[in-house]
């Protein structure tokens, strides 16, 4: 009795240290005497005791790998490129991942070296930032090809990171500056040049509505004139004397005006010997010309009826 418990505490022993699990996404590689036997995927798996064991586990998920490279220019700066690349094991090629290569991440590191040092020293530093996508996939495609018999799948690869030499980003941020400095010149001589040139028209046209109003009151003056010669000739004034009444009564109501300021100093003198006497002719030709227009007036008027007619 007590044997049998024996052999089955040796069974459940045998068959417990046979059993093991191999999580999701994970490929666990069993080995029979330091020989390759089989693979076991995700799940409850059973091994034989003693006889076969656990080589190893391979991860199906993508893995990242990051690589700082410094190499220089073709225009001799020193640069530090960081580079990520994203890989993962083909489920198929498990077997080529495990046995060939034995540290998969020096040998992506050790590619990722030689394509970064084969393509940027023909670039200028200018060129390696604007071109940093182009070297990503130089990486990628060959790193591709090289892993490609090892069982490793390149996914993608990025340069995530572009540092030059300390000095040389220095002089990079005052070469910027001095851009920026400049583009704001030129906008604000761009907006002064467009301030000067909305005011010249803003000007112009304030000219150009003066001249009109000027125009229009010279123009409203002289119909004024023309039908007051027109009114004087009615009554028997000729052109020389309705001028002269005219100029008169414009004097006048000029000094009028002025005289109506009690803050104004204005003073009117002749401007020749002459005008003095200039000014009598006109007044005296002006009174007849008054005179004329009464009686005129009076020719017209009819005359008054009596009351007890």
């Amino acid at each position: 009795m007590i044997g049998t418990y024996i052999i089955i505490f040796i069974v459940v022993v045998i068959i417990a240290t046979g059993l093991f699990t191999v999580k999701q996404q994970t490929i666990a590689i069993i080995e029979r005497f330091g020989k390759f036997q089989s693979i076991r995927n995700s799940g409850l798996q059973l091994k034989i005791p003693l006889v076969d064991k656990v080589a190893g586990r391979v991860s199906l998920r993508v893995q990242q790998l990051d690589v700082i490279v410094e190499t220089k220019t073709k225009d001799d700066v020193f640069v530090h490129l960081k580079i990520s690349v994203q890989f993962l094991i083909r489920p198929d090629h498990v077997y080529d991942a495990f046995y060939k290569l034995q540290n998969p991440h020096e040998q992506i590191t050790a590619f990722i070296f030689d394509v970064v040092r084969a393509e940027v020293p023909k670039m200028i530093l200018d060129d390696v930032f604007e071109k940093k996508e182009e070297i990503a996939l130089a990486i990628q495609r060959d790193l591709k090809q090289a892993m490609l018999d090892y069982g490793y799948d390149i996914i993608k690869a990025l340069v995530t990171d572009i540092d030059p030499d300390e000095k040389v980003k220095i002089a990079m941020n005052r070469i910027n500056a001095a851009d920026r400095e400049k583009i704001a010149a030129q906008h604000e001589g761009d907006a002064q040049r467009i301030l000067i040139v909305e005011r010249a028209k803003a000007e112009a046209e304030s000219k150009r509505l003066q001249g009109k109003g000027i125009a229009d009151q010279r123009r409203e003056i002289a119909r004024g004139l023309e039908e007051s010669v027109v009114v004087l000739n009615r009554a028997g004034i000729n052109s020389q004397e309705a001028s002269a009444l005219i100029i008169i009564t414009q004097h006048y109501d000029t000094l009028q005006s002025i005289g109506a300021d009690t803050k104004s100093n204005l003073i009117l003198l002749p401007n020749n010997p002459n005008a003095a006497s200039t000014m009598l002719n006109d007044m005296v030709t002006s009174l007849v010309a008054a005179n004329k227009i009464n009686e005129s007036s009076l020719e017209i008027q009819p005359p008054k009826k009596g009351k007890n007619q």
